[in-house]
């Protein structure tokens, strides 16, 4: 499975939704909670192409988007071949 990574905060409806989405699918992530730790905004800002907002949520070297898009691609079947390892 490709590494999963999600800027989050916890006060952050959004992020408890994509989390709990991906934690439904045994998907193991690293959390990065830049309300604890207010220096990685600007990495994620930085990495997520401008966007300020959390979730921000990377699959592999992949921006996935937030919680909205992750669960849009879980809808149209698309999230299980992005988690998939390459072969």
């Amino acid at each position: 499975m490709k590494q999963v990574e999600v800027y989050s905060s916890p006060l952050c409806g959004f992020c408890h939704a994509a989390k709990r989405l991906l934690k439904s699918k045994d998907v193991n992530f690293t959390e990065y909670n830049i309300l604890t730790n207010p220096k990685l905004k600007p990495e994620m800002i930085e990495r997520a192409a401008g966007a300020r907002t959390v979730p921000q949520i990377f699959i592999g070297e992949e921006h996935v988007g937030g919680c909205d898009e992750l669960y849009a691609l879980e809808r149209q079947g698309k999230l299980d071949s992005m988690l998939a390892a390459e072969n």
